[in-house]
Protein backbone atom coordinates (compact mmCIF):
# COMPACT_ATOMS: atom_id res chain seq x y z
CA UNK A 1 0.00 0.00 0.00
CA UNK A 2 2.98 2.42 1.00
CA UNK A 3 4.81 0.96 -1.84
CA UNK A 4 7.21 4.35 -3.05
CA UNK A 5 6.63 6.33 0.07
CA UNK A 6 8.70 7.33 2.49
CA UNK A 7 7.16 8.19 6.14
CA UNK A 8 10.00 10.46 8.67
CA UNK A 9 9.15 9.26 12.41
CA UNK A 10 10.52 11.72 14.87
CA UNK A 11 10.76 10.71 18.30
CA UNK A 12 10.89 12.85 21.26
CA UNK A 13 12.24 12.52 25.25
CA UNK A 14 9.08 10.37 26.54
CA UNK A 15 8.16 7.20 27.31
CA UNK A 16 5.94 6.48 24.89
CA UNK A 17 8.41 6.40 22.37
CA UNK A 18 8.57 2.50 22.96
CA UNK A 19 5.60 2.22 20.78
CA UNK A 20 7.32 3.63 17.73
CA UNK A 21 9.17 0.49 17.20
CA UNK A 22 5.82 -1.43 16.73
CA UNK A 23 4.20 1.43 14.22
CA UNK A 24 8.19 1.62 12.16
CA UNK A 25 7.33 -2.33 12.25
CA UNK A 26 4.10 -1.57 11.11
CA UNK A 27 4.83 0.76 8.30
CA UNK A 28 7.64 -1.68 6.98
CA UNK A 29 4.88 -4.47 6.08
CA UNK A 30 3.23 -2.01 4.10
CA UNK A 31 6.19 -1.90 1.76
CA UNK A 32 6.93 2.10 3.48
CA UNK A 33 10.40 3.68 3.47
CA UNK A 34 11.03 4.22 7.01
CA UNK A 35 13.75 6.55 8.32
CA UNK A 36 13.92 7.45 12.28
CA UNK A 37 15.24 10.69 13.46
CA UNK A 38 15.47 10.60 17.80
CA UNK A 39 16.43 13.95 20.19
CA UNK A 40 19.49 13.47 22.19
CA UNK A 41 16.55 12.40 25.49
CA UNK A 42 15.01 9.73 23.14
CA UNK A 43 17.85 8.03 23.61
CA UNK A 44 17.26 7.33 26.98
CA UNK A 45 14.07 5.53 26.53
CA UNK A 46 14.70 3.45 22.91
CA UNK A 47 17.80 2.54 21.92
CA UNK A 48 18.52 3.72 17.96
CA UNK A 49 19.45 0.29 17.11
CA UNK A 50 16.35 -0.94 17.47
CA UNK A 51 14.70 1.30 15.12
CA UNK A 52 18.07 0.69 12.26
CA UNK A 53 17.43 -3.13 12.82
CA UNK A 54 13.76 -2.33 11.61
CA UNK A 55 13.96 -0.16 9.47
CA UNK A 56 16.95 -0.94 7.80
CA UNK A 57 18.10 3.00 7.52
CA UNK A 58 20.07 4.61 9.94
CA UNK A 59 18.11 6.37 12.37
CA UNK A 60 19.45 9.87 13.01
CA UNK A 61 20.08 11.41 16.11
CA UNK A 62 23.19 13.88 15.72
CA UNK A 63 23.22 16.92 13.41
CA UNK A 64 26.46 16.86 12.47
CA UNK A 65 27.33 13.33 12.54
CA UNK A 66 29.74 12.91 9.43
CA UNK A 67 28.69 9.10 8.78
CA UNK A 68 25.41 9.65 7.22
CA UNK A 69 24.25 9.40 3.37
CA UNK A 70 23.31 12.82 1.94
CA UNK A 71 25.39 15.83 1.97
CA UNK A 72 23.10 18.08 3.85
CA UNK A 73 21.02 15.17 5.76
CA UNK A 74 17.89 17.20 6.99
CA UNK A 75 17.45 18.81 3.81
CA UNK A 76 17.67 15.46 2.00
CA UNK A 77 15.54 13.87 4.20
CA UNK A 78 13.28 16.45 3.89
CA UNK A 79 12.82 16.59 0.55
CA UNK A 80 12.31 13.06 0.19
CA UNK A 81 9.82 12.32 3.19
CA UNK A 82 5.83 12.41 1.85
CA UNK A 83 4.82 13.04 5.72
CA UNK A 84 6.43 13.85 9.15
CA UNK A 85 5.40 12.38 12.39
CA UNK A 86 6.14 13.64 15.39
CA UNK A 87 5.35 10.95 18.04
CA UNK A 88 5.91 11.04 21.10
CA UNK A 89 5.67 15.01 21.21
CA UNK A 90 7.46 16.54 24.33
CA UNK A 91 6.50 19.92 25.27
CA UNK A 92 9.75 20.54 24.91
CA UNK A 93 9.95 19.90 21.02
CA UNK A 94 6.66 21.38 20.64
CA UNK A 95 8.10 24.69 22.31
CA UNK A 96 10.82 24.88 19.89
CA UNK A 97 9.14 24.17 17.34
CA UNK A 98 6.74 26.45 17.76
CA UNK A 99 8.81 29.42 18.40
CA UNK A 100 10.99 27.95 15.55
CA UNK A 101 13.86 26.99 17.36
CA UNK A 102 15.82 24.35 15.28
CA UNK A 103 19.23 23.16 17.62
CA UNK A 104 19.22 19.55 16.64
CA UNK A 105 18.71 17.09 13.84
CA UNK A 106 15.07 16.40 14.58
CA UNK A 107 13.86 20.00 14.55
CA UNK A 108 15.83 21.40 11.99
CA UNK A 109 14.46 18.24 9.73
CA UNK A 110 10.87 19.75 10.60
CA UNK A 111 11.82 22.93 9.67
CA UNK A 112 13.06 22.05 6.32
CA UNK A 113 10.01 20.00 5.58
CA UNK A 114 7.44 21.08 2.97
CA UNK A 115 5.03 17.87 3.35
CA UNK A 116 2.28 17.52 5.94
CA UNK A 117 3.82 17.45 9.74
CA UNK A 118 1.73 15.79 12.58
CA UNK A 119 2.09 15.65 15.87
CA UNK A 120 1.21 13.47 18.83
CA UNK A 121 2.11 15.45 21.74
CA UNK A 122 2.52 12.72 24.85
CA UNK A 123 2.92 13.74 28.49
CA UNK A 124 1.77 14.49 31.90
CA UNK A 125 -1.67 15.50 32.48
CA UNK A 126 -0.97 18.55 34.08
CA UNK A 127 2.02 19.52 31.51
CA UNK A 128 -0.26 18.87 29.11
CA UNK A 129 -2.92 21.14 30.39
CA UNK A 130 -0.59 24.23 30.58
CA UNK A 131 -1.85 27.24 29.01
CA UNK A 132 1.31 27.80 27.83
CA UNK A 133 1.94 24.10 25.97
CA UNK A 134 -1.92 24.35 24.75
CA UNK A 135 -0.85 27.83 22.96
CA UNK A 136 2.19 26.28 21.38
CA UNK A 137 -0.16 23.32 20.39
CA UNK A 138 -2.30 26.23 19.08
CA UNK A 139 0.01 27.54 17.44
CA UNK A 140 0.90 24.56 15.73
CA UNK A 141 -2.25 23.78 14.36
CA UNK A 142 -2.66 27.41 12.44
CA UNK A 143 0.51 26.76 10.70
CA UNK A 144 -1.55 24.05 9.02
CA UNK A 145 0.54 20.62 11.81
CA UNK A 146 -2.09 18.34 12.66
CA UNK A 147 -2.69 17.59 16.07
CA UNK A 148 -3.64 14.23 17.21
CA UNK A 149 -5.80 14.12 20.16
CA UNK A 150 -3.77 12.40 23.25
CA UNK A 151 -5.63 9.69 24.84
CA UNK A 152 -7.31 9.61 28.49
CA UNK A 153 -6.36 6.66 31.10
CA UNK A 154 -3.13 5.74 33.38
CA UNK A 155 -0.04 7.76 32.77
CA UNK A 156 3.38 6.57 33.10
CA UNK A 157 3.31 7.85 36.61
CA UNK A 158 0.32 6.61 37.70
CA UNK A 159 -2.05 9.75 37.30
CA UNK A 160 -5.28 9.56 35.91
CA UNK A 161 -5.74 12.13 32.77
CA UNK A 162 -5.32 12.55 29.27
CA UNK A 163 -1.62 13.04 27.57
CA UNK A 164 -0.90 8.97 26.20
CA UNK A 165 0.11 8.93 23.00
CA UNK A 166 -2.69 7.21 21.29
CA UNK A 167 -1.86 3.40 20.35
CA UNK A 168 0.26 2.48 17.30
CA UNK A 169 -2.95 1.52 14.84
CA UNK A 170 -4.20 4.88 15.81
CA UNK A 171 -0.82 6.88 14.16
CA UNK A 172 -0.85 4.29 11.50
CA UNK A 173 -5.01 5.99 10.09
CA UNK A 174 -2.93 9.24 10.09
CA UNK A 175 -0.55 8.41 7.82
CA UNK A 176 -2.42 6.58 5.76
CA UNK A 177 -5.20 9.36 5.61
CA UNK A 178 -2.11 11.44 4.49
CA UNK A 179 -0.31 9.39 1.98
CA UNK A 180 -2.02 5.76 0.92
CA UNK A 181 -4.12 7.26 -1.73
CA UNK A 182 -4.20 10.01 -4.59
CA UNK A 183 -6.95 12.62 -3.26
CA UNK A 184 -9.21 12.08 -6.19
CA UNK A 185 -12.16 12.47 -4.21
CA UNK A 186 -11.06 15.79 -2.87
CA UNK A 187 -13.98 18.71 -2.55
CA UNK A 188 -16.50 15.86 -2.68
CA UNK A 189 -18.96 14.50 -0.47
CA UNK A 190 -19.72 11.12 -0.58
CA UNK A 191 -22.38 9.50 1.71
CA UNK A 192 -22.61 5.55 2.53
CA UNK A 193 -24.93 3.81 4.57
CA UNK A 194 -24.35 0.36 5.60
CA UNK A 195 -25.19 -2.66 8.11
CA UNK A 196 -28.17 -4.10 8.91
CA UNK A 197 -31.56 -2.17 10.09
CA UNK A 198 -33.54 -3.68 13.28
CA UNK A 199 -37.31 -3.68 13.18
CA UNK A 200 -38.39 -4.00 16.99
CA UNK A 201 -41.59 -6.35 17.00
CA UNK A 202 -41.82 -5.94 21.24
CA UNK A 203 -39.41 -4.31 23.79
CA UNK A 204 -37.25 -7.73 23.49
CA UNK A 205 -37.41 -8.95 19.45
CA UNK A 206 -36.48 -7.34 16.36
CA UNK A 207 -36.66 -8.09 12.65
CA UNK A 208 -32.83 -7.67 10.77
CA UNK A 209 -31.05 -9.64 8.07
CA UNK A 210 -27.55 -11.03 8.09
CA UNK A 211 -25.31 -8.30 6.80
CA UNK A 212 -22.12 -7.54 8.48
CA UNK A 213 -22.00 -3.42 7.29
CA UNK A 214 -18.51 -4.67 6.09
CA UNK A 215 -18.94 -3.74 2.69
CA UNK A 216 -20.58 -0.07 3.39
CA UNK A 217 -17.55 0.75 5.94
CA UNK A 218 -14.71 -0.89 3.33
CA UNK A 219 -16.31 2.14 0.88
CA UNK A 220 -16.72 4.89 3.72
CA UNK A 221 -13.26 4.35 4.45
CA UNK A 222 -11.98 4.35 0.54
CA UNK A 223 -13.61 7.58 0.18
CA UNK A 224 -11.98 9.57 3.15
CA UNK A 225 -8.67 7.81 2.49
CA UNK A 226 -9.23 9.50 -1.29
CA UNK A 227 -9.75 12.65 0.07
CA UNK A 228 -14.00 13.05 0.49
CA UNK A 229 -15.91 14.32 3.42
CA UNK A 230 -17.55 11.14 4.19
CA UNK A 231 -20.89 11.29 6.05
CA UNK A 232 -21.65 7.37 7.24
CA UNK A 233 -24.80 6.26 7.91
CA UNK A 234 -24.11 2.72 9.93
CA UNK A 235 -27.37 0.57 11.18
CA UNK A 236 -25.82 -2.17 13.16
CA UNK A 237 -22.24 -3.37 12.19
CA UNK A 238 -19.83 -6.56 12.97
CA UNK A 239 -17.48 -3.94 12.31
CA UNK A 240 -15.54 -0.51 14.15
CA UNK A 241 -16.56 2.70 12.19
CA UNK A 242 -13.34 4.40 10.07
CA UNK A 243 -11.35 6.79 11.52
CA UNK A 244 -12.00 10.82 9.77
CA UNK A 245 -15.80 9.81 8.57
CA UNK A 246 -18.87 11.48 10.38
CA UNK A 247 -20.75 8.82 11.58
CA UNK A 248 -24.49 8.53 11.71
CA UNK A 249 -25.77 5.78 13.99
CA UNK A 250 -29.39 4.88 12.90
CA UNK A 251 -31.27 1.24 14.49
CA UNK A 252 -34.95 1.53 12.34
CA UNK A 253 -35.09 1.73 8.13
CA UNK A 254 -37.16 4.67 9.04
CA UNK A 255 -33.99 6.37 11.30
CA UNK A 256 -32.02 5.65 7.99
CA UNK A 257 -34.21 7.00 5.95
CA UNK A 258 -34.64 10.03 7.93
CA UNK A 259 -30.93 10.78 8.16
CA UNK A 260 -30.17 10.07 4.53
CA UNK A 261 -32.52 12.51 3.12
CA UNK A 262 -31.56 15.26 6.15
CA UNK A 263 -28.16 14.78 4.52
CA UNK A 264 -28.61 14.23 1.04
CA UNK A 265 -29.07 17.58 -0.37
CA UNK A 266 -25.50 18.30 -0.21
CA UNK A 267 -23.72 15.32 -1.46
CA UNK A 268 -22.09 14.63 -4.32
CA UNK A 269 -22.08 11.07 -4.26
CA UNK A 270 -24.48 8.99 -2.30
CA UNK A 271 -24.15 4.74 -1.88
CA UNK A 272 -26.82 2.60 -0.52
CA UNK A 273 -24.56 -0.31 0.68
CA UNK A 274 -26.81 -1.10 3.53
CA UNK A 275 -29.22 -4.03 4.12
CA UNK A 276 -32.55 -2.58 4.85
CA UNK A 277 -34.85 -4.98 6.35
CA UNK A 278 -37.85 -4.78 3.95
CA UNK A 279 -40.76 -5.25 6.62
CA UNK A 280 -41.61 -3.15 9.82
CA UNK A 281 -43.93 -4.70 12.10
CA UNK A 282 -47.04 -2.25 11.70
CA UNK A 283 -47.89 -1.10 15.44
CA UNK A 284 -45.53 -2.38 17.97
CA UNK A 285 -47.34 0.11 20.63
CA UNK A 286 -50.13 -1.19 19.92
CA UNK A 287 -48.83 -4.66 20.42
CA UNK A 288 -50.53 -6.06 17.02
CA UNK A 289 -48.99 -9.39 17.82
CA UNK A 290 -51.64 -12.54 17.25
CA UNK A 291 -51.32 -15.36 19.27
CA UNK A 292 -53.16 -18.60 18.18
CA UNK A 293 -52.19 -22.21 19.64
CA UNK A 294 -49.05 -20.96 21.05
CA UNK A 295 -48.05 -19.28 17.65
CA UNK A 296 -47.19 -15.58 17.25
CA UNK A 297 -48.53 -13.91 14.06
CA UNK A 298 -47.10 -10.54 13.22
CA UNK A 299 -48.69 -8.02 11.13
CA UNK A 300 -46.08 -6.44 8.84
CA UNK A 301 -46.01 -3.27 6.37
CA UNK A 302 -43.10 -2.16 4.06
CA UNK A 303 -40.58 0.08 5.03
CA UNK A 304 -39.54 3.21 2.83
CA UNK A 305 -37.98 2.58 -0.53
CA UNK A 306 -34.21 4.71 0.23
CA UNK A 307 -32.72 3.79 -3.08
CA UNK A 308 -36.14 4.37 -5.22
CA UNK A 309 -36.33 8.03 -2.90
CA UNK A 310 -32.93 8.75 -3.73
CA UNK A 311 -33.11 8.29 -7.66
CA UNK A 312 -36.21 9.78 -7.42
CA UNK A 313 -35.35 12.79 -6.11
CA UNK A 314 -31.41 13.72 -7.15
CA UNK A 315 -30.22 16.49 -6.90
CA UNK A 316 -28.39 18.03 -10.25
CA UNK A 317 -25.52 16.18 -11.07
CA UNK A 318 -25.42 13.92 -8.01
CA UNK A 319 -24.42 9.91 -8.51
CA UNK A 320 -26.82 7.35 -6.64
CA UNK A 321 -25.04 4.12 -6.86
CA UNK A 322 -26.98 1.07 -5.26
CA UNK A 323 -26.95 -2.67 -4.18
CA UNK A 324 -28.37 -5.47 -5.05
CA UNK A 325 -28.26 -8.97 -3.15
CA UNK A 326 -29.83 -11.62 -5.41
CA UNK A 327 -29.97 -15.55 -5.56
CA UNK A 328 -31.15 -16.06 -9.20
CA UNK A 329 -30.99 -14.29 -12.44
CA UNK A 330 -28.50 -11.73 -10.89
CA UNK A 331 -27.86 -9.38 -13.83
CA UNK A 332 -31.55 -9.23 -15.17
CA UNK A 333 -32.83 -8.88 -11.49
CA UNK A 334 -29.89 -5.56 -10.93
CA UNK A 335 -30.67 -4.30 -14.47
CA UNK A 336 -34.52 -4.31 -13.66
CA UNK A 337 -33.67 -2.39 -10.12
CA UNK A 338 -31.39 0.01 -11.79
CA UNK A 339 -33.78 1.14 -14.32
CA UNK A 340 -36.98 0.99 -11.66
CA UNK A 341 -35.45 2.99 -9.01
CA UNK A 342 -33.53 5.94 -11.34
CA UNK A 343 -29.87 4.80 -9.85
CA UNK A 344 -26.65 5.37 -11.86
CA UNK A 345 -25.10 2.25 -11.08
CA UNK A 346 -25.95 -0.90 -9.49
CA UNK A 347 -23.75 -3.57 -7.80
CA UNK A 348 -24.66 -6.77 -8.04
CA UNK A 349 -23.69 -9.92 -6.23
CA UNK A 350 -25.67 -13.12 -5.28
CA UNK A 351 -25.66 -14.93 -2.27
CA UNK A 352 -25.09 -18.56 -4.48
CA UNK A 353 -21.49 -17.20 -4.97
CA UNK A 354 -18.89 -18.79 -2.81
CA UNK A 355 -16.41 -15.89 -1.14
CA UNK A 356 -19.59 -13.56 -1.53
CA UNK A 357 -22.47 -12.52 0.72
CA UNK A 358 -23.11 -11.12 3.84
CA UNK A 359 -20.36 -11.49 6.68
CA UNK A 360 -17.58 -12.68 4.29
CA UNK A 361 -14.26 -10.40 4.54
CA UNK A 362 -14.35 -11.01 0.85
CA UNK A 363 -17.05 -10.07 -2.39
CA UNK A 364 -17.55 -10.91 -5.99
CA UNK A 365 -19.53 -8.70 -8.02
CA UNK A 366 -20.91 -6.84 -11.11
CA UNK A 367 -21.07 -2.99 -11.33
CA UNK A 368 -24.00 -2.35 -14.01
CA UNK A 369 -24.45 1.22 -15.36
CA UNK A 370 -27.04 2.12 -18.57
CA UNK A 371 -24.08 1.11 -20.94
CA UNK A 372 -22.03 -0.88 -19.43
CA UNK A 373 -21.08 -3.90 -17.34
CA UNK A 374 -17.99 -4.72 -15.41
CA UNK A 375 -17.32 -7.61 -13.38
CA UNK A 376 -14.63 -8.08 -10.32
CA UNK A 377 -13.48 -11.84 -9.67
CA UNK A 378 -12.78 -12.50 -5.92
CA UNK A 379 -11.19 -9.92 -3.56
CA UNK A 380 -10.98 -8.65 -0.30
CA UNK A 381 -14.05 -5.56 0.35
CA UNK A 382 -11.22 -3.62 0.77
CA UNK A 383 -9.96 -3.55 -2.30
CA UNK A 384 -13.51 -3.81 -4.22
CA UNK A 385 -14.52 -0.51 -2.43
CA UNK A 386 -11.70 1.20 -4.30
CA UNK A 387 -12.50 -0.34 -7.78
CA UNK A 388 -16.11 0.70 -6.85
CA UNK A 389 -15.22 4.07 -6.60
CA UNK A 390 -12.77 4.05 -9.84
CA UNK A 391 -15.99 3.15 -11.83
CA UNK A 392 -18.10 5.76 -10.37
CA UNK A 393 -15.25 8.23 -11.06
CA UNK A 394 -15.32 6.98 -14.47
CA UNK A 395 -18.32 8.63 -15.45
Amino acid sequence: MLKGKTVVLAVSGSIAAYKIANLARMLKKLHCNVTVMMTQNATNFINPITFETITGNKCLVDTFDRNFQYSVEHVALAKQADVVLLAPASANVIGKIAYGIADDMLTTTIMACPCKKIVAPAMNHNMYHNPIVQENIEKLRRYDYEIVAPDSGMLANGDMGDGRMPEEGVLLEYILKEIAFEKDLAGKKVLVTAGATREAIDPVRFITNHSSGKMGIALAKAAMLRGAEVTLVAAHTDVAYPKFVKTITVISAEDMFNAVTENMAEQDIIIKAAAVSDYTPVSVADSKLKKKDGDMTIELKRTKDILKYLGENKKGSQFICGFSMETDNVIENSKAKLEKKNCDMICANSLRTAGAGFGTDTNVLTVITKDKEVAFELMSKQELAHKILDEIMAK
